[in-house]
C-alpha cells in the first residue's frame, strides 16, 4: 500500500499537476470543466482557485511530496446546502494502489469535521468501474443510476450517484 497525504495545493505543484492531469484516460471520466489537453495555464488557474478557498475544500493528493492527483468537496446551495459533492482524480501511474479509497475516506472525515454538511455524494460515470469500486470500499452507497444523463465525447453515458451520511452523534 502506497503512502500519500492530502494537503493544500501550492504553486510549486504546477509541473507535477500538468504532468499527471494531461492524460486522456483521466479526462474521459471528468466533466468538461477538466481541460484536455491540460496546460500550464490551466494548472496555474486551478491552483490559484484551490489555494484561495477558505476553508480548504480542494486538496492535492501527494506521494513523496509530489502532487499526483486531487480531491475536493463542493458544498451545495439553497435546499441542498447540507450536501457536498466530492470529485477526484489520480495520475495513471498511481492507479490500483489503494490510494483513492483511502483519500475518499480521509476527505469524507475532513468534510464532516470542517463543513456544515450531513451528506457527501459523488457522481461517477457508470463506465468508470475503478471509481465506483473506490467509493464502495470507502463506505459510499449507490443511490441511483441516471440513464444517459451524461453526454461526453459524442456519446451518452449513464451516471451513478453514490453517497454517505454523517453518522449521528
Amino acid at each position: 500500500m502506497m503512502n500519500f497525504e492530502l494537503r493544500s495545493w501550492r504553486l510549486d505543484d504546477l509541473s507535477s499537476l500538468v504532468e499527471q492531469a494531461d492524460n486522456p484516460r483521466i479526462a474521459r471520466f471528468m466533466t468538461d470543466q477538466f481541460p484536455h489537453p491540460y496546460t500550464l495555464e490551466n494548472g496555474k488557474h486551478f491552483i490559484d482557485m484551490a489555494a484561495g478557498l477558505h476553508p480548504q475544500t480542494i486538496m492535492a493528493i501527494a506521494v513523496d511530496g509530489k502532487a499526483v492527483g486531487g480531491i475536493g468537496l463542493h458544498p451545495q446551495h439553497d435546499i441542498y446546502r447540507r450536501n457536498a459533492e466530492m470529485g477526484y482524480w489520480l495520475g495513471e501511474a498511481y492507479w490500483g494502489k489503494g490510494i483513492m479509497t483511502r483519500a475518499i475516506k480521509e476527505m469524507t472525515s475532513y468534510g464532516f469535521a470542517h463543513l456544515n454538511i450531513d451528506r457527501i455524494f459523488a457522481r461517477p460515470f457508470a463506465t468508470n468501474q475503478p471509481s465506483r469500486k473506490a467509493l464502495q470500499k470507502a463506505g459510499f452507497v449507490l443511490e441511483a443510476t441516471l440513464k444517459k444523463s451524461i453526454f461526453k465525447n459524442g456519446a451518452f453515458i449513464d451516471e451513478c450517484i453514490y453517497s454517505t451520511l454523517r453518522l449521528p452523534g
